[in-house]
């Protein structure tokens, strides 16, 4: 058996928020991303944190599996600067019959070449692609990357009818233009295989951890986001999915 290391950030049991179930959480250790709103950005650098191969993450799973039922979901950092170890961990807990699910920006996709990411999602049973921003240049602004290869890769998991759920996060005065809305309503209604849409409302919670890391916070003008403007946004969202959706099937 393969025994590839992996970087690891931290390791949460009974995560409720990461897919299906009550789930076996692994945060991998960096990110290309720069998301202004990032929550972890602790996670950012590469080469620093906790060595652990993809042996040892399913022997901590198996002392607490009575508990994490829903299974494991590999999130970040970025999962995918480390594919051929999320691959190897999902191998291994595949064998085992244990749900997998790779909590992902996508931004690592290379439509040109899927090799590595065909053989990931092998072992793969749910996607949580989060979305920032539906338009290019404004995703560039939130997160210095165009969304390109994000949205190439919603696509390419639509054709393989890979079950996904949406998550995006809504930021006053970002991306909560209900024009921003409605297009991104209407890209994930041209998708064949959106299971589930988590609209969540942009929080401040991280200032404290951006002071401690010596790091300036760069939206400390921007209100949170009310759970009122959230449930707005999701319902913009859905009309506009709805829509397209509807005739996409007809």
């Amino acid at each position: 058996m393969s025994n590839l290391i992996g970087n690891i950030h931290s390791i949460e049991t009974c995560g409720t928020v990461d897919g299906p179930g009550i789930r076996f959480v692994v945060f991998t250790q960096g990110c290309p991303m720069r998301c202004l709103y990032c929550h972890n950005p602790d996670t950012w650098g590469v080469g620093v944190n906790k060595q652990i191969s993809a042996s040892e993450i399913l022997t901590q799973f198996e002392s607490v599996k009575e508990f994490c039922k829903g299974g494991i979901t590999v999130t970040g950092g970025e999962p995918l600067m480390q594919i051929e170890f999320v691959t190897e961990l999902f191998k291994q807990a595949k064998e085992k019959n244990i749900h997998t699910a790779l909590d992902t920006s996508g931004i690592l996709f290379n439509p040109e070449n899927t090799n590595k990411i065909d053989e990931l999602m092998e072992y793969t049973d749910l996607i949580l692609l989060d979305i920032k921003h539906i338009d290019d240049e404004e995703h560039k602004k939130l997160t210095s990357h165009s969304n390109k290869n994000i949205l190439a890769f919603a696509k390419y998991l639509s054709k393989k009818n890979k079950p996904m759920w949406i998550r995006h996060v809504v930021v006053p005065a970002l991306n909560d233009k209900e024009e921003y809305l409605t297009k991104l309503g209407e890209f994930l209604g041209t998708l064949s295989n959106v299971k589930a849409l988590d609209v969540l409302p942009y929080h401040n919670m991280a200032v404290p951890k951006y002071e401690n890391l010596g790091i300036d916070y760069p939206l400390k003008e921007i209100p949170p986001m009310t759970k009122d403007g959230a449930i707005k946004a999701r319902n913009i969202i859905l009309k506009a999915y709805k829509s397209i959706h509807a005739q996409s099937i007809q």
